[in-house]
């Protein structure tokens, strides 16, 4: 794969760990490839589901994006794969500041930037406590790309040279190649309908990237509002954040008397169900659907923000201007959160108990949910064009000539 690669002018090494880092760098390598035809890359990632969702981007622009698990980050296994690509950039997207990996590009004279660049104030504490070594690493790169303009103080005093940090806004809140296909949403409401589910005529309540025990807690919330509902009950989708936890899920939602349905199960083109249960609720077992799921539903309840610490990004949901709600632990997306806030553009429920009441307000007044739904989508129009102007920065920035970038 590494061969194919080198037969193009540009090469470029993205690495990002699990499902949202590879989105974040499919984004920008889908640009990439259009703006820079003769360019190629090789994407790194390190969970199986980040996996997944690289290899299906990979297999339709063949010949120029290779994926691999992320090698082991040691001088002697890093270093031949430089060797081998001899890449104009490497790309760490979001935090993902491999301590080998830096070193060696650094050495051979390979420009690295941290694109996307997230630091939350409990990262930024946890990384002052390494001191001296912190810094050195940190020195080492040379762009740091932000999301956020209150970013620049945190990454300057962990290290880097304020002049090689530059505010390009998120690629994660850039509408840019966010747009689901229409024939993709069509086999999707083929799939609702085998579940008697008609999106536009039953409310549709998607939890998007649970935790352990989330599903059960939102299962238990979505059962009271539709023993009150009557004939027009609303329709639980699920997505995991781990759908290798689908198993156990399945086992929660039936101590409740839940009989879930598997997304994997679903025909693409499967008949239309007689009637809808509230009892089978869909869970998808499957990656890479989240945004499309998102924009079929009538409200998105975020994830890891009840039971857990540091949330989801909500990003996604909002932009596709659907009423956003979430718990109080959110703290890995403040600066999104008070965007989303302080603008009406989404709910955040103090605990748990404050569910039912927040969903039934949306459920019972569908102008409120559209205008929660419409003011998230215009909060997030100040990232737009992070996209191209990350690529701009990857493309044109000058970096440290080498032997290696020369041969390139």
């Amino acid at each position: 794969e590494l061969e194919l690669l080198r037969r193009h002018e540009h090469r470029y090494w993205f690495h990002a760990v699990s499902v949202g880092e590879v989105n974040v760098a499919v984004k920008l390598i889908a640009a990439l490839l259009q703006r820079q035809p003769g360019s190629a890359v090789l994407l790194t990632t390190t969970t199986p589901t980040g996996h997944a969702i690289a290899t299906t981007f990979a297999a339709r622009h063949h010949g120029r994006v290779a994926v691999l698990y992320s090698p082991a980050d040691l001088p002697f296994v890093v270093r031949p794969m430089l060797e081998e690509l001899r890449p104009r950039r490497l790309v760490l997207v979001e935090a993902e500041v491999w301590p080998n990996l830096v070193n060696q590009a650094h050495r051979a004279g390979i420009p690295v930037t941290l694109a996307n660049a997230r630091l939350s104030a409990r990262s930024e504490r946890r990384l002052r406590l390494a001191g001296f070594l912190t810094r050195r690493l940190f020195a080492l790169l040379d762009q740091v790309l932000i999301q956020e303009p209150e970013d620049r103080a945190r990454w300057a005093g962990l290290g880097v040279d304020p002049q090689r940090i530059h505010l390009t806004g998120s690629v994660k809140y850039d509408p840019a190649g966010q747009e689901v296909p229409a024939q993709t949403l069509q086999r999707f409401c083929s799939m609702l309908a085998s579940l008697g589910i008609q999106p536009g005529e039953r409310p549709i309540v998607l939890a998007a990237s649970t935790h352990a025990g989330e599903e059960r807690a939102i299962a238990e919330t979505f059962l009271t509002l539709a023993a009150d509902s009557g004939p027009i009950a609303p329709a639980l989708l699920i997505v995991p954040r781990h759908v290798e936890r689908a198993p156990a899920i399945v086992k929660d939602l039936a101590s409740l008397g839940l009989s879930p349905v598997l997304r994997s199960s679903l025909s693409l083109h499967a008949p239309a169900s007689a009637s809808f249960s509230p009892h089978r609720p869909l869970l998808i077992d499957t990656t890479g659907e989240l945004n499309a799921w998102q924009h079929l539903s009538d409200i998105v309840i975020i994830g890891k923000s009840f039971l857990a610490h540091g949330g989801q990004n909500p990003a996604e949901a909002a932009q596709a201007g659907k009423p956003v709600v979430f718990g109080p632990h959110m703290e890995n997306y403040e600066p999104l959160v008070k965007l989303l806030l302080g603008t009406g553009g989404a709910i955040q429920c103090p605990g748990l108990a404050a569910l039912p009441a927040v969903l039934r307000g949306l459920l019972s007044s569908p102008q409120k949910a559209a205008q929660v739904g419409a003011a998230g989508r215009q909060a997030l129009t100040a990232h737009a064009g992070a996209v191209h102007r990350t690529l701009d920065s990857l493309i044109e920035a000058p970096g440290p000539g080498s032997q290696l970038s020369r041969q390139s």
